[in-house]
C-alpha cells in the first residue's frame, strides 16, 4: 500500500495530493494540526489529540467542523494503510481566498492528512540518552494553540543539528525553561519530578498529560512549575515526552552532562509505564 493522502474527504496516493495556492495555511500559517501515532495498529490518545484540534480551531474562530468526520477520515487512513505503527497528520486551514490579511467570510476550512510508518527513534539514542542545547525562545505568544507557525521551532532544531545535538531546548528571556522545539521537558531532582505549567508558553502535550498520569499512578512525586535553567543544568535526570518522541532521555545539555550522565531509574520507569499504556489492551 502506498503512503496515503487525505484531501477534503477524498483519500488518495500521497504523491497525487495538491492543496490550493491561495489556502491561507500556506500563505499565513492560518491553519492548525494534529499528529497521532499508532501501536499495533491502534492510534493512542485519538480522543485526547482531537479535543486539542477542536480546541486549537476554537482559539483561531475557525468554523466548526463536525468531530465524528475528523475521526472517521483518521480512522479510515489508518485501517486503508495498513501500517501496524503509522504516524497520522492532520492539517485544517481557516480556507482558500485572494491573498489579503483580514479574513474573508465564509470560507470552507480546508483538510488534508497523510499518513506514513513512523519513523522511530534509533534504540541506542533510547538506551543512552540524547544531548541537547538551550536557545532562546522567539515563538509567537500562543504556543499553547497547536497551529502551523512552526518556523521557529524548525530554525531551533536546526541549530542543534548544526551544533551535533539532538534538539533544542526553548528558554524565555527571564531565563524560564519552556519544552523542546516539537515535545515537553521533564527535570527530576532528588526524586521530585517537574514541568513548566500550562501557559501560553508550552503546548498542552498529549503525552505530558499521559505522563502526569502515569506519575500520580506510580506513586512519583510530580509538580508544574517554573524552573531556569540551573535546575536544569543540576538536574540529576532530564527527559522529552512527545507523540513519536515518546519518552526520550536527555544525557547533555550545553555541553554539561546531566547527573552521571546516563539515563535515569525514574526515566527508564516511565518510558516502560508509557509503553505498558499505549500497548493495544487486547493484544
Amino acid at each position: 500500500m502506498p503512503d496515503l493522502a487525505y484531501v477534503n474527504g477524498e483519500i488518495m496516493p500521497i504523491e497525487k495530493a495538491v492543496v490550493p495556492i491561495e489556502d491561507r495555511a500556506y500563505q499565513f500559517g492560518d491553519g492548525v494540526y494534529e499528529f497521532v501515532a499508532s501501536y499495533e495498529g491502534r492510534p493512542f490518545m485519538l480522543e485526547e489529540h482531537l479535543d486539542r484540534l477542536a480546541r486549537s480551531m476554537r482559539e483561531l474562530a475557525f468554523d466548526p467542523i463536525p468531530r465524528a468526520d475528523i475521526k472517521k477520515a483518521v480512522l479510515d487512513l489508518f485501517t486503508f494503510s495498513g501500517y501496524p505503527r503509522a504516524g497520522l497528520y492532520i492539517q485544517i486551514s481557516r480556507g482558500v481566498a485572494p491573498r489579503n490579511h483580514a479574513i474573508t467570510p465564509a470560507m470552507a476550512p480546508q483538510i488534508i492528512m497523510t499518513i506514513r510508518p513512523v519513523t522511530e527513534i534509533p534504540a541506542e539514542k533510547r538506551k543512552n540518552g540524547a544531548t541537547a542545547i538551550t536557545v532562546k525562545d522567539t515563538r509567537w505568544g500562543r504556543c499553547d494553540i497547536k497551529t502551523v507557525q512552526l518556523l521557529s521551532n524548525c530554525l531551533a532544531k536546526q541549530k542543534s543539528l548544526d551544533a551535533g545535538c539532538d534538539d533544542a531546548i526553548l528558554v524565555s528571556d527571564q531565563g524560564v525553561v519552556r519544552e523542546g522545539t516539537s515535545s515537553n521537558l521533564f527535570i527530576v531532582s532528588k526524586g521530585m519530578l517537574t514541568t513548566h505549567p500550562l501557559t501560553d508558553n508550552i503546548l498542552p502535550g498529549i503525552t505530558r498529560q499521559v505522563v502526569l498520569s502515569l506519575c500520580k499512578g506510580a506513586g512519583l512525586d510530580v509538580e508544574e512549575s517554573f524552573f531556569g535553567t540551573d535546575a536544569l543544568l543540576g538536574a540529576d535526570e532530564v527527559f522529552l515526552t512527545g507523540t513519536v518522541t515518546e519518552l526520550l532521555p536527555v544525557v547533555c545539555v550545553d555541553g554539561k552532562s546531566i547527573g552521571n550522565g546516563k539515563v535515569g531509574d525514574i526515566t527508564k520507569r516511565l518510558y516502560a509505564l508509557l509503553r505498558k499504556q499505549a500497548q493495544p489492551k487486547d493484544s
